[in-house]
Protein backbone atom coordinates (compact mmCIF):
# COMPACT_ATOMS: atom_id res chain seq x y z
CA UNK A 1 0.00 0.00 0.00
CA UNK A 2 0.75 3.48 -0.62
CA UNK A 3 0.48 6.80 0.78
CA UNK A 4 -3.21 7.33 2.12
CA UNK A 5 -3.86 3.89 1.47
CA UNK A 6 -1.83 2.65 4.61
CA UNK A 7 -4.49 5.04 6.90
CA UNK A 8 -7.93 3.58 8.10
CA UNK A 9 -11.20 5.57 8.07
CA UNK A 10 -11.43 7.94 11.05
CA UNK A 11 -6.80 7.34 11.76
CA UNK A 12 -5.87 9.54 14.11
CA UNK A 13 -2.22 11.21 14.71
CA UNK A 14 -2.52 10.63 18.84
CA UNK A 15 -2.11 8.01 21.07
CA UNK A 16 -4.50 4.87 20.61
CA UNK A 17 -4.25 4.63 24.69
CA UNK A 18 -6.31 7.43 24.90
CA UNK A 19 -9.85 6.04 23.25
CA UNK A 20 -9.56 4.12 26.39
CA UNK A 21 -8.26 6.61 28.80
CA UNK A 22 -8.59 10.49 27.50
CA UNK A 23 -5.79 12.52 28.93
CA UNK A 24 -8.03 13.88 32.36
CA UNK A 25 -9.83 17.33 32.78
CA UNK A 26 -8.74 18.99 35.76
CA UNK A 27 -9.52 21.88 37.36
CA UNK A 28 -8.05 24.86 35.94
CA UNK A 29 -6.80 25.55 38.67
CA UNK A 30 -4.53 28.55 40.17
CA UNK A 31 -1.15 26.85 41.83
CA UNK A 32 -0.82 27.77 45.63
CA UNK A 33 0.94 30.36 47.00
CA UNK A 34 2.70 27.72 49.56
CA UNK A 35 3.62 24.22 49.65
CA UNK A 36 6.01 21.70 51.78
CA UNK A 37 6.53 20.07 47.99
CA UNK A 38 6.37 20.58 44.10
CA UNK A 39 6.43 18.63 41.77
CA UNK A 40 7.54 19.28 38.27
CA UNK A 41 5.95 16.69 36.31
CA UNK A 42 2.58 14.48 36.03
CA UNK A 43 4.11 11.54 34.63
CA UNK A 44 4.81 8.34 36.38
CA UNK A 45 7.81 9.61 38.54
CA UNK A 46 5.87 12.93 39.96
CA UNK A 47 2.58 10.76 40.77
CA UNK A 48 4.34 8.45 42.71
CA UNK A 49 6.48 10.70 44.26
CA UNK A 50 3.33 12.62 44.80
CA UNK A 51 1.37 10.48 46.55
CA UNK A 52 3.81 9.44 48.76
CA UNK A 53 4.34 12.51 49.83
CA UNK A 54 0.60 13.56 50.57
CA UNK A 55 -0.09 10.65 52.65
CA UNK A 56 3.03 11.11 54.53
CA UNK A 57 1.27 14.59 55.37
CA UNK A 58 3.11 16.82 53.10
CA UNK A 59 0.99 19.57 51.56
CA UNK A 60 2.18 19.00 47.08
CA UNK A 61 1.12 20.38 44.32
CA UNK A 62 2.13 19.00 40.97
CA UNK A 63 2.80 20.87 37.71
CA UNK A 64 2.75 19.91 34.36
CA UNK A 65 3.47 22.30 31.02
CA UNK A 66 0.52 20.14 29.55
CA UNK A 67 -2.37 18.23 30.51
CA UNK A 68 -1.52 15.42 33.28
CA UNK A 69 0.33 12.51 31.69
CA UNK A 70 0.95 14.15 28.46
CA UNK A 71 4.33 12.54 28.12
CA UNK A 72 5.24 9.20 27.80
CA UNK A 73 3.64 7.82 30.61
CA UNK A 74 -0.09 7.99 28.26
CA UNK A 75 1.94 7.21 25.40
CA UNK A 76 4.12 4.66 25.62
CA UNK A 77 4.08 0.96 24.56
CA UNK A 78 2.74 -0.65 28.08
CA UNK A 79 5.54 -3.35 27.93
CA UNK A 80 7.09 -3.54 32.04
CA UNK A 81 10.27 -5.36 32.90
CA UNK A 82 13.36 -5.71 34.66
CA UNK A 83 15.35 -3.36 33.20
CA UNK A 84 18.73 -1.43 33.78
CA UNK A 85 20.40 -0.94 31.06
CA UNK A 86 24.21 -1.82 31.67
CA UNK A 87 24.85 -4.83 32.37
CA UNK A 88 26.67 -6.58 35.51
CA UNK A 89 30.16 -6.79 33.80
CA UNK A 90 29.96 -3.10 32.67
CA UNK A 91 28.19 -1.60 35.87
CA UNK A 92 31.05 -3.78 38.14
CA UNK A 93 34.02 -1.89 36.13
CA UNK A 94 31.98 1.78 37.20
CA UNK A 95 30.87 1.03 40.70
CA UNK A 96 32.86 -2.53 42.33
CA UNK A 97 30.79 -5.56 41.93
CA UNK A 98 28.83 -5.14 45.52
CA UNK A 99 27.31 -2.47 44.16
CA UNK A 100 26.94 -3.22 40.43
CA UNK A 101 24.71 -6.30 42.04
CA UNK A 102 22.35 -3.99 44.10
CA UNK A 103 22.20 -1.70 40.81
CA UNK A 104 21.07 -4.84 39.04
CA UNK A 105 18.44 -6.10 41.91
CA UNK A 106 16.49 -2.79 41.86
CA UNK A 107 15.67 -3.22 37.96
CA UNK A 108 14.06 -6.77 39.60
CA UNK A 109 12.37 -4.99 42.34
CA UNK A 110 10.75 -2.22 40.17
CA UNK A 111 8.82 -5.32 38.57
CA UNK A 112 7.67 -6.36 41.54
CA UNK A 113 6.99 -3.08 43.07
CA UNK A 114 4.50 -2.06 40.02
CA UNK A 115 3.24 -5.52 40.44
CA UNK A 116 2.10 -5.15 44.13
CA UNK A 117 1.49 -1.55 43.94
CA UNK A 118 -1.22 -2.11 40.89
CA UNK A 119 -2.98 -4.63 43.37
CA UNK A 120 -2.88 -2.79 46.32
CA UNK A 121 -4.44 0.18 45.21
CA UNK A 122 -6.54 -1.62 42.95
CA UNK A 123 -5.99 0.22 39.43
CA UNK A 124 -7.66 -1.37 36.54
CA UNK A 125 -5.12 -1.13 34.22
CA UNK A 126 -5.73 -4.65 32.12
CA UNK A 127 -2.24 -6.02 33.76
CA UNK A 128 -1.00 -9.00 32.55
CA UNK A 129 2.18 -11.16 33.28
CA UNK A 130 2.64 -12.72 30.33
CA UNK A 131 6.50 -12.47 29.57
CA UNK A 132 8.19 -10.75 26.83
CA UNK A 133 10.16 -12.80 23.86
CA UNK A 134 13.60 -11.11 23.10
CA UNK A 135 14.19 -11.96 19.53
CA UNK A 136 17.66 -12.62 18.58
CA UNK A 137 18.26 -10.25 14.15
CA UNK A 138 21.07 -12.30 13.74
CA UNK A 139 22.85 -16.00 14.68
CA UNK A 140 25.39 -14.08 16.28
CA UNK A 141 23.22 -12.35 18.67
CA UNK A 142 21.70 -15.32 19.74
CA UNK A 143 24.62 -17.26 20.70
CA UNK A 144 25.58 -14.15 22.89
CA UNK A 145 21.84 -14.10 24.19
CA UNK A 146 22.37 -17.64 25.83
CA UNK A 147 25.96 -16.90 27.22
CA UNK A 148 25.17 -13.97 28.71
CA UNK A 149 21.96 -15.40 30.16
CA UNK A 150 23.73 -18.86 31.15
CA UNK A 151 26.31 -16.91 33.36
CA UNK A 152 23.76 -14.58 35.03
CA UNK A 153 25.84 -13.06 38.63
CA UNK A 154 24.61 -14.82 41.56
CA UNK A 155 21.86 -13.20 43.17
CA UNK A 156 20.38 -11.32 40.07
CA UNK A 157 19.90 -14.18 38.52
CA UNK A 158 15.93 -13.34 36.00
CA UNK A 159 13.95 -16.61 34.59
CA UNK A 160 14.24 -17.30 30.95
CA UNK A 161 14.24 -19.96 28.53
CA UNK A 162 15.90 -20.13 25.42
CA UNK A 163 13.79 -20.63 22.14
CA UNK A 164 15.75 -21.43 18.89
CA UNK A 165 14.92 -20.39 15.40
CA UNK A 166 13.35 -24.44 14.71
CA UNK A 167 10.92 -23.48 17.68
CA UNK A 168 10.37 -19.69 17.53
CA UNK A 169 6.87 -20.21 15.70
CA UNK A 170 5.06 -21.07 19.04
CA UNK A 171 6.23 -17.25 20.04
CA UNK A 172 6.22 -15.27 17.05
CA UNK A 173 4.59 -15.93 13.93
CA UNK A 174 7.55 -14.95 12.03
CA UNK A 175 10.53 -15.96 10.24
CA UNK A 176 12.52 -12.98 10.47
CA UNK A 177 14.56 -13.79 13.43
CA UNK A 178 17.19 -16.60 14.38
CA UNK A 179 15.28 -17.65 17.89
CA UNK A 180 15.52 -15.75 21.16
CA UNK A 181 15.04 -15.57 24.75
CA UNK A 182 11.48 -15.61 26.75
CA UNK A 183 11.41 -13.96 30.21
CA UNK A 184 8.48 -15.22 31.90
CA UNK A 185 8.04 -12.73 34.30
CA UNK A 186 8.09 -9.61 32.10
CA UNK A 187 4.34 -7.90 32.09
CA UNK A 188 2.25 -5.43 30.15
CA UNK A 189 -0.49 -2.44 31.15
CA UNK A 190 -2.76 -0.65 29.82
CA UNK A 191 -0.28 2.86 30.14
CA UNK A 192 -2.80 5.82 30.07
CA UNK A 193 -5.66 3.56 32.31
CA UNK A 194 -2.24 2.93 34.70
CA UNK A 195 -1.60 6.64 34.99
CA UNK A 196 -5.11 7.69 35.43
CA UNK A 197 -5.68 5.20 38.34
CA UNK A 198 -2.17 6.92 39.85
CA UNK A 199 -3.86 10.56 39.51
CA UNK A 200 -6.70 9.31 40.75
CA UNK A 201 -5.36 8.13 44.36
CA UNK A 202 -2.96 11.09 44.08
CA UNK A 203 -5.68 13.43 43.93
CA UNK A 204 -7.60 11.06 46.39
CA UNK A 205 -4.30 11.60 48.82
CA UNK A 206 -4.91 15.69 48.62
CA UNK A 207 -2.46 16.76 46.60
CA UNK A 208 -3.32 19.11 44.32
CA UNK A 209 -2.60 18.12 40.14
CA UNK A 210 -2.60 21.41 37.77
CA UNK A 211 -1.53 21.00 34.02
CA UNK A 212 -1.27 23.26 31.24
CA UNK A 213 1.03 25.48 33.64
CA UNK A 214 4.81 25.78 32.61
CA UNK A 215 7.32 25.64 35.36
CA UNK A 216 9.60 28.80 33.85
CA UNK A 217 12.30 28.54 36.50
CA UNK A 218 13.04 27.42 39.88
CA UNK A 219 14.64 30.09 41.75
CA UNK A 220 16.69 28.84 45.42
CA UNK A 221 16.11 31.13 48.88
CA UNK A 222 17.32 31.39 52.13
CA UNK A 223 14.69 29.04 53.72
CA UNK A 224 12.28 28.05 50.95
CA UNK A 225 12.40 27.67 46.83
CA UNK A 226 10.59 30.23 44.22
CA UNK A 227 8.88 27.78 41.76
CA UNK A 228 7.90 30.40 39.07
CA UNK A 229 4.87 30.09 36.25
CA UNK A 230 3.11 32.40 34.30
CA UNK A 231 0.03 31.67 36.69
CA UNK A 232 1.77 32.77 39.56
CA UNK A 233 4.73 31.53 41.85
CA UNK A 234 5.02 28.45 44.52
CA UNK A 235 7.28 29.24 47.33
CA UNK A 236 8.04 25.61 48.25
CA UNK A 237 9.97 24.21 50.99
CA UNK A 238 11.14 20.60 48.59
CA UNK A 239 11.30 20.63 44.50
CA UNK A 240 11.21 17.59 42.77
CA UNK A 241 12.23 17.72 39.07
CA UNK A 242 10.11 14.90 37.58
CA UNK A 243 9.88 16.12 34.14
CA UNK A 244 12.39 13.33 32.54
CA UNK A 245 12.40 13.69 28.47
CA UNK A 246 10.41 16.58 28.78
CA UNK A 247 13.05 18.44 30.88
CA UNK A 248 13.16 21.85 29.68
CA UNK A 249 15.40 25.21 29.77
CA UNK A 250 13.77 26.10 33.39
CA UNK A 251 16.12 23.77 34.86
CA UNK A 252 18.92 23.74 32.92
CA UNK A 253 21.15 21.78 35.09
CA UNK A 254 18.67 18.82 34.40
CA UNK A 255 18.27 19.31 30.57
CA UNK A 256 21.92 19.18 29.97
CA UNK A 257 22.01 15.58 31.46
CA UNK A 258 19.14 14.22 29.91
CA UNK A 259 18.71 12.85 26.38
CA UNK A 260 15.04 13.29 24.77
CA UNK A 261 14.97 10.68 21.71
CA UNK A 262 11.57 10.67 19.93
CA UNK A 263 10.16 6.86 20.35
CA UNK A 264 7.41 6.39 17.67
CA UNK A 265 4.49 3.96 17.66
CA UNK A 266 1.52 2.49 15.23
CA UNK A 267 -1.58 1.09 15.94
CA UNK A 268 -3.28 -1.05 13.39
CA UNK A 269 -7.14 -1.26 12.80
CA UNK A 270 -8.64 -4.69 14.58
CA UNK A 271 -7.53 -7.25 13.03
CA UNK A 272 -8.93 -11.30 12.22
CA UNK A 273 -8.90 -12.81 16.07
CA UNK A 274 -6.75 -15.50 14.24
CA UNK A 275 -4.68 -13.20 12.00
CA UNK A 276 -3.77 -11.69 15.82
CA UNK A 277 -3.44 -15.29 17.38
CA UNK A 278 -0.78 -15.98 14.37
CA UNK A 279 1.22 -13.04 15.22
CA UNK A 280 1.89 -13.52 19.08
CA UNK A 281 0.52 -16.54 19.96
CA UNK A 282 0.94 -16.02 24.00
CA UNK A 283 0.33 -12.25 23.87
CA UNK A 284 3.84 -11.64 25.18
CA UNK A 285 5.66 -8.18 24.85
CA UNK A 286 8.10 -8.71 22.13
CA UNK A 287 11.28 -6.86 21.07
CA UNK A 288 14.85 -7.63 18.97
CA UNK A 289 18.58 -7.68 19.30
CA UNK A 290 19.06 -4.47 17.36
CA UNK A 291 20.52 -1.16 18.68
CA UNK A 292 17.76 0.65 17.24
CA UNK A 293 15.24 -1.87 18.95
CA UNK A 294 11.73 -2.61 17.64
CA UNK A 295 9.39 -3.54 20.32
CA UNK A 296 5.57 -4.29 19.80
CA UNK A 297 2.78 -5.93 21.54
CA UNK A 298 -1.39 -7.01 20.77
CA UNK A 299 -3.46 -4.40 22.03
CA UNK A 300 -5.13 -5.50 25.37
CA UNK A 301 -8.38 -6.89 23.52
CA UNK A 302 -5.64 -8.86 21.34
CA UNK A 303 -6.88 -7.30 18.33
CA UNK A 304 -4.77 -5.25 16.98
CA UNK A 305 -0.58 -5.07 16.50
CA UNK A 306 1.04 -1.84 18.25
CA UNK A 307 4.26 -1.52 16.75
CA UNK A 308 7.02 0.89 17.62
CA UNK A 309 10.79 1.79 17.24
CA UNK A 310 12.88 4.62 15.60
CA UNK A 311 13.25 5.23 12.21
CA UNK A 312 14.14 8.50 11.54
CA UNK A 313 17.78 10.31 11.82
CA UNK A 314 15.71 13.17 13.20
CA UNK A 315 12.47 14.40 15.17
CA UNK A 316 9.73 13.93 12.76
CA UNK A 317 6.07 13.68 11.84
CA UNK A 318 4.03 10.74 13.06
CA UNK A 319 2.57 11.11 9.60
CA UNK A 320 6.31 11.01 7.97
CA UNK A 321 7.23 8.21 10.81
CA UNK A 322 3.75 6.08 10.53
CA UNK A 323 4.37 4.47 6.91
CA UNK A 324 8.30 3.71 7.80
CA UNK A 325 6.87 1.50 10.99
CA UNK A 326 4.35 0.09 8.83
CA UNK A 327 7.16 -1.06 6.54
CA UNK A 328 9.17 -2.70 9.50
CA UNK A 329 6.09 -3.88 10.76
CA UNK A 330 5.65 -6.29 7.73
CA UNK A 331 9.50 -6.43 7.38
CA UNK A 332 8.64 -9.43 10.08
CA UNK A 333 5.43 -9.69 9.89
CA UNK A 334 4.73 -10.40 5.72
CA UNK A 335 0.99 -11.22 6.90
CA UNK A 336 0.26 -7.54 7.84
CA UNK A 337 0.31 -5.76 4.35
CA UNK A 338 -3.06 -5.41 3.79
CA UNK A 339 -3.29 -3.71 7.76
CA UNK A 340 -3.83 -0.33 7.78
CA UNK A 341 -2.72 1.96 10.59
CA UNK A 342 -5.57 3.79 13.07
CA UNK A 343 -3.13 5.40 15.32
CA UNK A 344 0.41 7.04 14.78
CA UNK A 345 1.99 8.56 18.06
CA UNK A 346 5.55 9.84 19.27
CA UNK A 347 6.73 10.82 22.60
CA UNK A 348 10.09 11.59 24.44
CA UNK A 349 11.84 9.16 26.55
CA UNK A 350 15.32 10.39 28.43
CA UNK A 351 18.22 8.52 27.96
CA UNK A 352 21.43 9.27 29.88
CA UNK A 353 24.59 9.08 28.85
CA UNK A 354 25.74 6.13 30.97
CA UNK A 355 22.40 4.29 30.19
CA UNK A 356 21.49 4.69 34.07
CA UNK A 357 18.45 6.06 35.95
CA UNK A 358 19.23 8.95 38.23
CA UNK A 359 17.75 10.16 41.43
CA UNK A 360 19.35 12.19 43.73
CA UNK A 361 19.17 16.14 45.43
CA UNK A 362 21.25 18.45 43.02
CA UNK A 363 21.61 22.43 44.89
CA UNK A 364 18.96 21.67 46.94
CA UNK A 365 16.57 20.31 44.22
CA UNK A 366 15.38 16.26 44.26
CA UNK A 367 15.39 14.39 41.09
CA UNK A 368 14.24 11.35 39.62
CA UNK A 369 14.99 10.52 35.76
CA UNK A 370 16.20 9.11 32.61
CA UNK A 371 14.82 5.69 32.52
CA UNK A 372 16.47 5.38 29.08
CA UNK A 373 13.22 3.59 27.45
CA UNK A 374 12.06 1.66 30.22
CA UNK A 375 10.47 3.71 32.56
CA UNK A 376 6.76 2.27 33.38
CA UNK A 377 8.48 -0.08 36.45
CA UNK A 378 11.42 2.39 36.74
CA UNK A 379 9.30 5.65 36.71
CA UNK A 380 7.01 4.16 39.18
CA UNK A 381 9.80 2.84 41.78
CA UNK A 382 12.26 5.39 41.64
CA UNK A 383 9.38 7.89 41.75
CA UNK A 384 8.09 6.40 44.84
CA UNK A 385 12.04 6.08 46.83
CA UNK A 386 12.56 9.85 45.94
CA UNK A 387 9.48 10.49 47.82
CA UNK A 388 10.13 8.22 50.40
CA UNK A 389 13.84 9.93 50.61
CA UNK A 390 11.87 13.59 50.54
CA UNK A 391 10.21 12.28 53.95
CA UNK A 392 13.44 11.73 55.47
CA UNK A 393 12.31 7.97 55.03
CA UNK A 394 15.07 4.90 55.23
CA UNK A 395 12.83 2.94 52.82
CA UNK A 396 13.96 5.45 50.45
CA UNK A 397 17.72 3.99 50.04
CA UNK A 398 18.51 2.67 46.57
CA UNK A 399 21.65 1.50 45.19
CA UNK A 400 21.99 4.50 42.57
CA UNK A 401 21.61 6.94 45.45
CA UNK A 402 25.31 8.81 44.82
CA UNK A 403 26.09 7.58 41.73
CA UNK A 404 27.14 11.26 39.68
CA UNK A 405 25.03 12.29 37.11
CA UNK A 406 27.01 12.79 33.98
CA UNK A 407 26.78 15.47 30.84
CA UNK A 408 29.36 15.86 27.86
CA UNK A 409 31.18 18.83 27.33
CA UNK A 410 28.71 21.11 24.55
CA UNK A 411 25.57 19.46 25.63
CA UNK A 412 22.88 22.02 26.67
CA UNK A 413 19.51 20.00 25.87
CA UNK A 414 19.47 19.25 22.09
CA UNK A 415 20.93 16.02 20.75
CA UNK A 416 22.64 17.14 18.02
CA UNK A 417 24.74 13.77 17.70
CA UNK A 418 21.72 11.62 17.48
CA UNK A 419 21.53 11.86 13.42
CA UNK A 420 25.06 10.56 13.18
CA UNK A 421 24.47 8.26 16.22
CA UNK A 422 21.47 6.30 14.45
CA UNK A 423 23.12 6.38 11.59
CA UNK A 424 25.89 4.30 12.93
CA UNK A 425 24.10 1.70 14.73
CA UNK A 426 21.68 1.20 11.98
CA UNK A 427 24.64 0.29 10.12
CA UNK A 428 25.82 -2.00 12.42
CA UNK A 429 22.40 -3.59 13.25
CA UNK A 430 23.51 -4.95 9.39
CA UNK A 431 26.14 -6.31 9.93
CA UNK A 432 26.17 -10.06 11.28
CA UNK A 433 27.60 -9.31 14.36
Amino acid sequence: MNGNALFASGYKQQSYWWEAAPPASLPDAKPPASVDLAIVGSGYTGLSAALVAARGGRSVVVLDSEVAGFGCSTRNGGQVSTSIKPDYATLTQRHGAAQALEIRREGIRALDFIADLIEREKIDCDWEINGRFHAAHNPRQYEAMAQHLGHQALGQEVPYQMVPRAEQRREIGSDRYFGGAVFPRHAQLHPARYHAGLLARVREAGATVIDRTKVDSVERGSQAFTVKTARGDVRARDVLIASNGYTGPGTPWFRRRVIPIGSYIIATEPLEPSLALGLNPNARSLSDSRKLVFYYRLSPDKRRMLFGGRVAYNETDANVSAPRLHKAMCDIYPQLQSAKISHSWYGFVAYTFDTMPHMGKQDGLWYAMGYCGSGVSLATYFGTRIGQQILGQKEGATAIDGISFPTRPLYTGWPWFLAPSIFYYRVRDRLPI
